[in-house]
């Protein structure tokens, strides 16, 4: 089943090729250093609350650029708003996150990591508008595999923290994401050029002010809601981002606080995470898309259900994970398995419902308000995480086991509801 997406991959030309075989930079870069974000907060001083609201700090700057996200990207086009946004949201904060010394540097550096909104609609629109329908699944497949794929360098991370100690070698880390995502940034726009649609629309709001622009959001509101499958995806693509803002947030606070797992050891673990997921994608995957051709309605419906549980099997196995002796790390093993492949399910799941389910001609737009809507609703669980890690290091975890189940009822839900329409 693998085949079709090693099909896919040699057969990609133009932005899609560019934007997947630059997408290895970016694991190289940043997935580095995020085994270590939270601690390395906790290290310099930082409070668990305080670690979460910095979290909700981050998810409201993200609503405030969003909302601005798609004219801004329909005046500067796909590529030079992926150019500009993504220095401004990733090689910046490195270079606070590298000199921090305290909670403000954590605050602004939220705050400019934000505006990856911006780039994360622009990139998205970069990648897609130029491919074919049926390619998106393994598109997104590809691009999720080549950046879990960098976990694997994650022992570089535990040698220099073994040898330097933490504090030190996260600061080397982070010179080292902001030399490799300017690499990146300068590969992605030397080699790409602007999209069919992009085209259309710099023209189309060429002379307009943002303002103006914004104003027509009310059409667009009006499309996502008249579409069921919008609509649905959105809930999907909210319940993915808050259960992985959780987890990339608390997950090494609790591995660390709780169950006492030495430093060094921490990114080792993610790369079992990593492992299956690329796994799910490479040999899953594949068949999932290929079911995406037929004209059944609920050809989504089990993936996404085994995604979910799984999800929620490697939750519950997390926060009953005992304290000392070998079951440890056991347990922690056998939780990432199934946490590997709900995360690799519902990552590619979430992002192609919505790459299918928008319309190609408002795609900056309506993705745009899309992501303000989603990141609004996930902006106080940041915060909301952080109070519950303070009384404890399980209740970030029992939270994710609520919106898990709600998930599940939704999508069930849904989907019973199709039947009965069709």
């Amino acid at each position: 089943m693998a085949n079709s997406l090693i099909k896919t991959l040699v057969n990609l030309k133009g932005n899609p090729r560019v934007c997947v075989f630059t997408e290895p930079l970016w694991g190289l870069s940043m997935n580095l250093c995020l085994p270590y974000a939270s601690v390395y907060m906790l290290a310099l001083g930082l409070r668990d609350a305080q670690v979460g609201f910095i979290a909700t700090v981050y998810m409201l700057s993200q609503m405030v650029f969003a909302f601005m996200a798609g004219p801004i990207i329909d005046k500067m086009g796909r590529r030079l708003s992926t150019a500009i946004f993504d220095f401004t949201a990733f090689c910046i904060p490195c270079i606070i996150w590298w000199n921090a010394s305290n909670f403000w540097f954590f605050f602004v550096a939220a705050i400019f990591n934000g505006v990856m909104k911006i780039t994360q609609i622009s990139w998205a629109c970069l990648l897609v508008e130029d491919a074919v329908t049926e390619q998106i699944p393994h598109i997104y497949s590809m691009v999720t595999i080549f950046s879990q794929f960098c976990a694997f360098f994650a022992p570089i991370s535990s040698i220099l923290v073994s040898k330097l100690t933490l504090v030190p070698a996260v600061k080397i880390l982070y010179i080292n994401a902001f030399v490799l995502m300017t690499a990146k940034i300068l590969t992605l726009y030397l080699l790409s050029t602007e999209t069919r649609f992009g085209r259309i629309r710099m023209e189309e709001t060429r002379g307009k002010s943002i303002l103006h622009l914004s104003a027509g959001y009310r059409s667009v509101i009006k499309l996502i809601f008249k579409s069921r499958g919008t609509v649905f995806a959105m809930v999907i693509l909210l319940l993915t981002g808050i259960v992985a803002m959780i987890n990339s947030t608390f997950w090494q606070v609790i591995v660390s606080k709780k169950l006492l797992i030495p430093d060094p050891l921490l990114p080792l673990f993610p790369i079992i995470k990593s492992f299956l997921s690329m796994f799910f994608l490479l040999f899953i995957m594949p068949g999932i898309s290929k079911r995406m051709s037929s004209d059944s309605g609920d050809r989504l419906k089990i993936p996404l259900l085994a995604g979910i549980l799984c999800y929620i099997a490697g939750q519950t196995l997390l926060i009953n994970v005992p304290v000392h002796g070998a079951a440890t790390y056991i347990l922690l093993c056998v939780s990432l398995v199934f946490d590997g492949f709900g995360f690799g399910a519902l990552g590619a799941l979430s992002e192609s419902l919505i790459a299918i389910n928008v319309n190609p001609a408002e795609r900056a737009r309506i993705m745009s308000l899309l992501h303000v809507m989603v990141t609004a609703a996930m902006a106080p669980f940041g915060w909301i995480g952080g109070i519950l890690s303070e009384i404890s290091k399980n209740l970030p975890f029992i939270l994710n086991l609520i919106l898990l189940t709600s998930g599940l009822l939704f999508t069930i839900f849904y989907y019973t509801a199709a039947k009965k329409t069709r």
